[in-house]
């Protein structure tokens, strides 16, 4: 396998945290899908971002439908929430900013209503009887620039060669300082179309001080490249070159890909692997719609997960198009494969 970086201080936080999920862990699933079907209008550049400034109530919703569906990591709805996207529908830098804090605050709150839940005897049942507590984290969602732009290039990863990676951490770096410090247990950068994006997030994550640790996710077309057309292989190995990266793996992609994906990522890491593909349709980004796939049903997405499971992936959830049922149902795959999980809560 190569020489490896060894795992850093911010890793037991991962290590820990599957431990006590009994060894793997489900993560949530579409956000937007389940926005909209609350009745949220998200046809807008800032997508489902927008719902934290029109209707943050449906944002907690959806946050609690998916950990009543058994997620263990929930993610903000900040994917495509930036400083600059606020700003140029005509917030201010400092409204802009506390969007980006009421985030994250949205998903503790979220958490915090599910133990209330809980502690009032609406306990969480696994799939043998047994009442848990189940462990969640807060994962602060970074959207890359492409999304930002919302012109398809994040589903290209061409941003034009005018575009360095200075720019890049220009642009995510304020954004990324807010997240790491307005209470999540990690920061999740997804979607990531190409080698210079991880560069640039690695560097940030080592000259800022950010001091909570991160997982990288990439996404792909073709099961062996990132769509800029680079190798898996080679923008993983800029993700596990990072000590605060706590998790790599892959999102936002077709599920027929994922089995061949895993085994790229294990060739060049030790960390664990986590993924959430799409529900098999296909992202026009140009037309901005989904196209239903021949190939793939929601049904066949699940049942993949044991499958990925013993390649060597260890947390588990969904992205595009997926639903809380989505969610229920690997959670279940899981629980009756993996050992009776920790009752201690985690955050």
């Amino acid at each position: 396998m190569g020489s490896l970086v060894k795992e850093g201080a911010s890793s037991s936080l991962m290590t820990e945290f599957l431990e006590k999920c009994g060894g793997y862990a489900v993560v949530d699933g579409g956000f937007a899908t389940e926005l909209e079907r609350h009745g949220a209008d998200i046809k807008d550049p800032l997508w489902s971002a927008k719902c934290l400034i029109t209707s943050p109530h449906l944002v907690t919703k959806v946050h609690l439908d998916y950990l009543e569906s058994g997620a263990n990591i929930i993610l903000t709805a900040s994917y495509q929430a930036t400083i600059q996207g606020f700003v140029a529908k005509g917030l201010s830098v400092d409204d802009a900013e506390s969007l980006l804090r009421r985030s994250v605050e949205l998903s503790c709150e979220a958490r915090e209503i599910f133990y209330n839940r809980c502690n009032k005897g609406s306990w969480d049942f696994d799939h043998v009887g047994k009442a848990s507590l189940r462990p969640v984290l807060v994962a602060a969602s970074v959207g890359s620039y492409g999304a930002y732009l919302a012109d398809g290039s994040e589903y290209s990863g061409v941003y034009g060669e005018y575009v360095s990676k200075e720019t890049l951490k220009d642009f995510h770096r304020r954004r990324v300082q807010i997240l790491a410090k307005s209470g999540a247990n990690l920061i999740a950068f997804e979607t990531i179309p190409n080698k210079l994006e991880a560069e640039a997030y690695v560097d940030l994550l080592e000259e800022e001080g950010i001091d909570i640790p991160a997982w990288f996710s990439f996404t792909s077309k073709d099961g062996v490249t990132v769509p800029s057309g680079e190798s898996i292989i080679e923008c993983a190995k800029v993700a596990d070159s990072c000590k605060k990266a706590v998790a790599i793996g892959i999102n936002c992609t077709a599920p027929r890909y994922i089995h061949d994906l895993i085994i790229s990522l294990r060739q060049v890491t030790r960390k664990p692997i986590i993924v959430y593909p799409n529900s098999g349709e296909v992202y026009d980004g140009l037309n901005k719609k989904w196209i239903q796939s021949e190939e793939e049903a929601e049904e066949d997405f699940v049942s993949y997960v044991s499958r990925w499971k013993e390649e060597g992936a260890s947390l588990f959830g969904g992205c595009c198009r997926t639903t809380p049922n989505t969610i229920r149902a690997i959670a279940k795959v899981l629980s009756c494969e993996s050992p009776t999980p920790s009752k201690l809560k985690f955050w």
